[in-house]
């Protein structure tokens, strides 16, 4: 099956095809596809603006997703650029640049998020709040919680919120986090799973305001049609799309 479910632009498919895999990071290349199409919906839907990625590493997804933005718009990495070594800034300086996203199209902020106040991240922004922010930081359910708290803050209206290693084996406290999220903002929902390539590139959960749900949710049954699980998932009461790469039920024999 391919790896771009719905192509977001020409320059989405050739960075996914030749130049993902060559960029270091554990990101789902199934997951940058939808998510970089989803920002073509957004755009379709009249939101624009910049995104940003809490834990952008050495570039993988980021890049993906700031090839699927309008002229004008930027990328934000937010990340202590310390882990595995000093030089982690540097590569993903680098690895952005080879792949064709300038310094004119992205900013990058060498902070803790958890320290960061919503004006901080909106100044970043050029004064403007974000349509998409990927929360790929510290694996704690406390870290999740701020980063979180800080997402809401700052997302413009008709916004997502992409939240990775979701359901992952090894951090399963996380999902106590964000229900209590949920559960504390009846205005924020799931729009979306997007089901894991493996345990390494684990599942994501992509939230929307609730009153963008329907008007997302429409186009995307036909956007992603043939990678919806047609048993979708259960939030109790609310329900929304799986996006897998294999959508067969099990066999009950």
């Amino acid at each position: 099956m391919s790896a771009d479910p719905s192509p977001a632009h020409p320059a989405v498919s050739a960075y996914l095809e030749d130049g993902y895999d060559r960029v270091p990071g554990m990101s789902s290349r199934f997951a940058a596809a939808i998510c970089a199409r989803l920002l073509r919906l957004q755009t379709e839907q009249g939101v624009s603006g910049p995104i940003a990625e809490i834990g952008a590493f050495e570039g993988r997804f980021l890049i993906a997703l700031a090839h699927a933005l309008e002229p004008g718009e930027v990328a934000l990495a937010v990340d202590l650029f310390e882990w595995p070594d000093a030089g982690v800034q540097e590569r993903f300086e680098a690895n952005a640049a080879r792949h064709g996203i300038g310094p004119e199209r992205r900013v990058t902020v060498k902070a803790d998020s958890g320290t960061m106040t919503p004006a901080d991240l909106i100044a970043h922004a050029r004064g403007e709040r974000l349509r998409l922010i990927h929360i790929d930081g510290e694996h704690s359910r406390a870290a999740l919680a701020k980063d979180l708290a800080l997402a809401t803050a700052c997302l413009a209206e008709g916004g997502l919120i992409v939240l990775d290693d979701m359901l992952h084996p090894g951090y399963p406290t996380l999902m106590v986090a964000v229900q209590h999220f949920l559960d504390a903002h009846p205005d924020i929902v799931a729009l979306c799973l997007i089901d894991r390539e493996s345990v390494v590139a684990a599942t994501k959960f992509v939230l929307c305001q609730r009153q963008w749900f329907e008007r997302y949710q429409a186009p995307m049954l036909t956007i992603f049609e043939s990678w919806i699980w047609p048993m979708g998932a259960d939030f109790e009461p609310h329900r929304c799309l799986v996006l897998s790469q294999d959508t067969r039920l099990a066999e009950i024999r």
